[in-house]
């Protein structure tokens, strides 16, 4: 695709990369036969190669409208079009470069902005965040159905963690909100991890990812979050610490992007490549592990929804899987496993109408098998997709360390 940017937009951050990444693309139209909001509203510029379109006009110095705002929002940031598209063109990294711009040069109305402020105080602030998640809990039955299905049907207490007794050791992102909402998914981890000599090992100085900042806009504040993480983690990984495990397919995804997205920063380039190196998801360590050894699922029948982060940003579509059946779980057929749920990090909030309906038809393909149980690898798709009050979903790790029990 040709370009010509703008001089205001040549002199932007990443003005470069956006241009490379417009060029990639040779508008043939495949991404649209995968995009969720493209086949939902039939509307070329809700489709990926629109979007794109809005940004080359935006870059090249047309005027940035509310429509063009209201379609980049409606984008889930899925990347089930970057899995489609024979070009490689760097979809999601455009859609941020380009969401920024538009936030620069046309600032939001009002209540949008103080949405995603809010959403900021909140949601990387995991005090809070348990803070006011009791509150919602106690009053649940007065909330508006809307906002009492973002709180958790139950919540398992997360049980005991083993004490790091093994001289395999690795670290683990705690998260923000899975903490309050599953508790038990990370304790679940360790108990797992200790069973097959691994020990969890604590860095209590670390926080948010810094994807939820980054993808409302304020990339300068996701990107602190990212280096205060580099920081709490460095001491252990110059230890000996052999991976930075993730439980949440989402984080994941945005930690292995820090040494990309720090690679200008001369102060934390390396450490940050490093850091990404060492980021994996909890199946990509299980996996490797002789889980033959480990009692067996005991033949629970379940559905796997595999998050769009894990499929399509992290290419692990089929590795939890795989992981299930060699611990006994018998998995029943998701038809259009591909697409998203439209949890999408904080879209179910942003965009309700289209979660919604991307809610209700992930579950009907889901439940078309008639499982007992839903298992997914990410705690935005967890609660999104429970919150239907419809067949429970749990994150994977803790039916298998139940299974072990």
């Amino acid at each position: 695709m040709q370009t010509n940017l703008s001089e205001v937009a040549k002199r932007l951050p990443r003005a470069e990369e956006a241009e490379r990444i417009l060029r990639t693309c040779v508008h043939c139209g495949f991404c649209n036969a995968t995009c969720p909001t493209y086949q939902l509203l039939g509307n070329e510029l809700d489709g990926p190669r629109g979007r794109i379109y809005l940004m080359k006009q935006m870059l090249e110095g047309q005027p940035i409208t509310e429509a063009t705002r209201i379609h980049l929002d409606r984008c889930l940031s899925c990347r089930n079009c970057e899995t489609t598209c024979p070009s490689g063109v760097e979809y999601h990294s455009l859609l941020d470069i380009g969401r920024a711009v538009a936030a620069e040069l046309a600032p939001r109305p009002l209540a949008d902005r103080l949405q995603r402020e809010a959403l900021r105080a909140v949601l990387p602030r995991p005090t809070l965040f348990k803070a006011l998640g009791s509150i919602g809990q106690a009053v649940r039955p007065l909330l508006p159905a809307k906002l009492a299905d973002k709180l958790p049907r139950t919540i398992a207490a997360p049980g005991a963690r083993p004490a790091a007794r093994h001289g395999r050791r690795m670290l683990m992102l705690e998260g923000c909100v899975q903490p309050t909402l599953s508790p038990n998914t990370n304790a679940a981890t360790a108990r797992v991890l200790d069973r097959l000599g691994i020990s969890v090992v604590a860095a209590t100085e670390a926080g948010c990812c810094g994807a939820v900042d980054y993808h409302l806009d304020a990339h300068h504040a996701g990107l602190e979050r990212a280096r205060r993480n580099i920081d709490a983690w460095w001491p252990a990984i110059q230890s000996g610490a052999e991976a930075i495990v993730q439980t949440a397919s989402g984080c994941g995804a945005f930690v292995k992007e820090y040494g990309k997205l720090l690679a200008q920063d001369p102060a934390y380039a390396a450490k940050a490549a490093r850091v990404s190196e060492l980021a994996r998801d909890l199946v990509e360590i299980l996996r490797e592990e002789p889980l033959e050894t480990l009692a067996s699922g005991k033949g629970r029948r379940l559905a796997f929804h595999c998050p769009c982060t894990l499929q399509h940003a992290q290419k692990l579509g089929g590795a939890v899987e795989d992981v299930l059946r060699r611990l006994g779980f018998e998995l029943t057929p998701v038809p259009d496993a591909h697409l998203c749920c439209g949890s999408a990090g904080t879209y179910s909030i942003t965009q309700p109408e289209l979660s919604l309906k991307l809610r209700d038809n992930k579950l009907d393909a889901l439940e078309s098998g008639k499982p007992e149980l839903i298992a997914t690898a990410n705690i935005g798709c967890q609660t999104h997709l429970d919150g239907a009050g419809r067949t429970p979903v749990r994150h994977w790790i803790e039916l298998v360390d139940q299974a072990l029990a």
